[in-house]
């Protein structure tokens, strides 16, 4: 996937949440734009800490983005 097409799905408002799943069949859910860095090459997913309230991270991978296959919305509302 291209960094501008990654960036038009992060700085997308409002935004609509999407899920990336790469070429090795793993996902991963971008509900929070503000846990997500994009990279020239890579991307760097946050997952969401359990008990805060803001969106932030406590864990994270970094993702090339030459593996990412497609992008595809998801229901905001599910978790």
């Amino acid at each position: 996937m291209f960094s501008k097409d990654l960036a038009d799905l992060i700085r997308r408002r409002p935004f609509k949440p999407f899920r990336i799943t790469l070429t090795d069949g793993r996902s991963y859910e971008i509900r929070h734009p503000e846990i997500v860095m994009l990279g020239k090459t890579t991307v760097i997913v946050g997952f969401p800490a359990a008990d805060e309230e803001e969106p932030v991270f406590d864990r994270f991978k970094i993702v090339d983005l030459l593996h990412i296959m497609e992008a595809e919305p998801i229901d905001a509302e599910a978790k």
